[in-house]
């Protein structure tokens, strides 16, 4: 699974990182990052978590098995 955030759409609300605090993080801004390439494991539940919380939707969740992930939290 792979993440990407729009940064023209990111506000630097902090859901992301509050809700996904091991995939997401803020810049020096407060502006989310994506530091981990590929989201594997435990930190999958984290990355959809943190993209559904945020309230610009910014984020997006690139991976056809995400519905999987989802049905297993």
């Amino acid at each position: 699974m792979k993440v990407t955030v729009d940064s023209e759409r990111c506000m630097g609300h902090g859901q992301c990182y509050t809700w996904g605090p091991d995939v997401y993080q803020p810049d020096d801004q407060g502006y989310c990052l994506v530091p981990v390439a590929e989201i594997t494991g435990d930190l999958a539940a984290q990355a959809i978590a943190g993209a559904e919380a945020c309230p610009e939707s910014a984020i997006t969740i690139h991976e056809s098995t995400v519905t999987a992930v989802r049905e297993a939290r």
